[in-house]
């Protein structure tokens, strides 16, 4: 191990101690906004096998396999459009009718292996005991969130569902969760994000909203890059439920 890489690891530890603080701030917390694909539900390696797949049979990349290095960097977290621009640059309309049908290739995978984030119920439930609004806030097609919110039991928790087709920009850009304020009534002030990807930290910083990232599939560094308050592994995490304690203590002074 060398110099350079324990310096780099404890300046990503005191960075993380910084902007922990902000979620600090939100007391009293009125709202949590969730992301679905990484962040309820690690479906990414549904997506994945999925593009796969497809790609490979239309001879992408001379037939080669994408790897989940281009994943991440071109798809995890994306809107649609955006994804079409960059796998059919000059195709536009044969890129969205790829993604159609990927999309229901997707559909097809999830309704048989979709599962819950490790602690999702743990964190629900404390949400639901505190009284907390809460939506969900999401760049996924509307038929792909119905379906996952449906097949994680989640229909009658989330309050609100924000897509980015509903808004001007969909991720990175922080208009859909301003959307998910004003449907909600509530202030960025006492409300936080949970995310998984760059995109999504990205538009929840953006939005002024102290934003928890989920190390799902994306690694540290990658979404450290966006800036997040503070970096989980998952719902279970001692790191959330610290803060999580301290919002309650700081609630009830």
């Amino acid at each position: 191990m060398t110099f350079e890489f324990v310096e780099c690891l404890w300046f990503l530890f005191v960075e993380q101690i910084i902007r922990s603080s902000s979620l600090l701030q939100l007391a009293p917390l009125e709202a949590v906004l969730f992301d679905i694909d990484g962040t309820l539900c690690d479906s990414d390696p549904l997506h994945f096998d999925a593009f796969c797949e497809m790609l490979q049979e239309i001879g992408f990349n001379g037939g080669v396999p994408i790897d989940e290095d281009f994943f991440v960097k071109n798809i995890a977290g994306k809107h649609n459009k955006d994804v079409a621009s960059v796998l059919f640059p000059d195709d536009h309309e044969r890129g969205v009718k790829f993604l159609d049908d990927k999309e229901a290739m997707f559909r097809r995978i999830a309704k048989e292996k979709l599962e819950a984030v490790k602690g999702l119920y743990k964190v629900t439930k404390w949400i639901e005991d505190r009284g907390l609004k809460r939506a969900d806030v999401s760049n996924t097609p509307r038929e792909n969130a119905d379906l996952m919110i449906s097949l994680l039991g989640l229909s009658d928790f989330f309050q609100a569902v924000i897509l980015g087709n509903d808004c001007e920009h969909a991720k990175p850009f922080p208009y859909p969760y301003l959307k998910a304020l004003q449907l909600l009534k509530v202030s960025k002030e006492h409300t936080c994000v949970f995310e998984d990807s760059v995109s999504g930290i990205t538009a929840g910083v953006a939005a002024g909203l102290p934003t928890v990232g989920l190390m799902t599939r994306n690694p540290a560094q990658v979404l450290m890059e966006a800036k997040p308050a503070l970096l989980i592994t998952d719902y279970e995490d001692p790191k959330l439920w610290s803060v999580l304690d301290e919002l309650d203590r700081k609630a009830k002074v």
